[in-house]
């Protein structure tokens, strides 16, 4: 990791010519990338490098060395590499007092450069402020001449490691590119299509690599491959991916498209460098087996009507809350779907985006350019849409930039990690939300849960004893409750489950809950008071989902625990 001295964001902040929000925005853009405040500032577009040069000389009293002059004195690189010139952006020229080394610097307030520069040379550094653009020209005029030998050796070995790196690289492309490799990885995928698996799962073990699917949100193991085909079979699927498959030390995100009985499905392959070699996760995108109705994901005719009615206010935040892997953006896309209308402008902004929706402008997150949640939605205003969907509200920033969309005139639909929807509520608050905006804001949280539904041809009916039917307010239901219980068959794969539905609960702004929020209440007093407004909570809507022989008792107080 590189380093980099903090003391250009005092000149910076002290120079008055920048705000603190950009350099806020700059300094976690530079934490990130491991670059310079001023590299950064210029990346954002928010402050050109002209100014950044001026900021410098003038606080440090420095001469400003233009392009003109970069190309008409002579690079004294002193057998420092230009590897290093280049990572730091510097450039030593000739002249300077007696003793000392002339350094064009684009940022000449770094100290870690500095004393690298006076160390390597046994002089001390005369610092000028340069431009980065004129800085890497020069440099890149310094590579071409080779002006050092110790350039040359540095050369001759980047060459030697480049071309072992292509014959590596030529080795993986041989060996995933054989005909029973092939098979392997195209019938791994078709499987986990057909046994409806969300995940494959490719995990290395010193005997080779375990594959597993997640069905149902449950993982099954598959008998596992032995270690000579390890490699071949991570570099098939990161071919397939378009992955760089030479590159094993650095986690790698990418996405495929793969025809499975007639039918393209899409792919989303994650790469993760471990102890023992790469893990894979291969997420499954088939279209054709995702739910994308409110009514196939389990919301009953209470939960659709009401929650019809909030889709169909002109403005506000409606946010979904849960846990990873709750169906959270899958309720976003549902609804989206109901939204999406020839009148209706929707976009949407998301990391990573699960499907391609159409009618619906998307847009991916992409933090490695600065293209942040709180950027995209900034851009979105100009769009002049109706819908905007965050796929997740993460950071303090977020939440203001979604708070003031929904002020102002557009419906918002979002996603918080919380576990009820009350909790929501003080999530927001606990971000820097302000009250009064959460208020005016937000018209209802949706908490919610996937439980496994059971399979129909095997599943077995049992008369439940009443003091534990009271403990679990199934007396209040039914007198007499029949419950069911898992058996398994070969339908289900002797699982006894087949598929997943929702369980929610939906907690409107009432007025009485608005007071709560005004007065920064507990998530628990906010929850009493929404239960007795007559809010049905995720344990009331699990057990009617039991009562009707469409899960567990056991799925529901496995998600949702007991009543409260």
């Amino acid at each position: 990791m590189l380093h980099y001295s903090n003391d250009s964001l005092g000149i910076f902040s002290r120079s008055g010519r920048i705000t603190h929000d950009i350099l806020v925005r700059a300094q976690c853009l530079a934490a990130e990338a491991g670059e310079p405040i001023s590299l950064a500032l210029t990346r954002l577009g928010l402050v050109s490098e002209q100014e950044v040069a001026d900021i410098f000389a003038e606080s440090l009293g420095l001469e400003i060395v233009s392009s003109d002059d970069l190309c008409r004195l002579e690079p004294n690189p002193h057998d420092l590499s230009v590897d290093f010139l280049k990572r730091f952006h510097v450039l030593p020229i000739h002249g300077g007092d007696e003793g000392s080394i002339a350094v064009a610097m684009a940022d000449p307030s770094d100290r870690y450069a500095m004393e690298a520069i006076e160390l390597a040379t046994s002089r001390r550094v005369q610092p000028f402020v340069a431009l980065a653009t004129d800085l890497e020209a020069a440099l890149d005029r310094l590579s071409l001449r080779g002006t050092s030998h110790a350039e040359a050796g540095e050369t001759d070995r980047a060459q030697a490691f480049e071309d072992s790196r292509l014959t590596e690289l030529e080795r993986l492309r041989e060996a995933a590119s054989d005909a029973p490799v092939i098979r392997l990885v195209n019938q791994l995928l078709g499987r986990a299509v057909d046994e409806r698996a969300s995940d494959l799962h490719l995990e290395p073990t010193m005997d080779g690599l375990t594959v597993r699917l997640r069905v149902d949100g449950r993982l099954q193991a598959l008998p596992p491959l032995s270690a000579h085909l390890r490699d071949p079979v991570v570099s098939r699927i990161k071919l397939l991916a378009n992955l760089d498959i030479a590159e094993r030390r650095l986690p790698q995100d990418g996405r495929l498209n793969f025809a499975v009985r007639g039918t393209e499905v899409d792919f989303r392959v994650a790469t993760l460098p471990t102890q023992l070699g790469e893990s894979v996760v291969v997420r499954v995108l088939d279209r054709a087996q995702a739910k994308l109705s409110l009514t196939d994901l389990g919301f009953d005719q209470a939960a659709l009507a009401q929650l019809r009615t909030l889709l169909a206010l002109p403005n506000g935040m409606i946010l979904v809350t849960g846990p990873t892997g709750s169906g959270k953006t899958t309720t976003l896309y549902a609804a989206l779907e109901t939204l999406n209308t020839p009148h209706r402008k929707l976009m949407t902004v998301e990391d990573p985006i699960e499907y391609q929706l159409a009618g619906v402008q998307q847009v991916q997150v992409q933090a490695g350019i600065g293209l942040s949640f709180a950027q995209v939605l900034r851009s979105f205003l100009r769009h002049n849409p109706n819908v905007v969907m965050v796929g997740e509200i993460r950071d303090q920033e977020t939440a203001r930039v979604t708070v003031q969309v929904a002020l102002t005139g557009h419906l918002v639909l979002s996603t918080l990690h919380t576990n009820d929807a009350a909790s929501g509520l003080t999530r927001l608050l606990d971000m820097g939300v302000e009250d009064y905006l959460l208020v005016s804001t937000c018209k209802a949280i949706v908490a919610q849960r996937l439980v496994r539904t059971l399979c129909t041809q095997c599943r077995v009916p049992y008369a439940l004893d009443q003091a534990l039917a009271e403990s679990l307010g199934l007396s209040r239901l039914a007198s007499a409750p029949t419950v069911y219980h898992a058996a398994g068959c070969r339908a289900c794969h002797d699982t006894g489950f087949h598929g997943r539905t929702t369980i929610i609960e939906i907690l409107p702004l009432s007025e009485a809950v608005q007071a709560l929020i005004l007065r920064r209440a507990s998530r628990g007093e906010i929850g009493r008071v929404a239960l007795a407004e007559g809010m049905r909570s995720m344990h009331a809507h699990g057990m009617e989902k039991v009562l009707a022989g469409v899960t567990t008792i056991e799925e529901v107080l496995g998600a949702v625990g007991q009543a409260a």
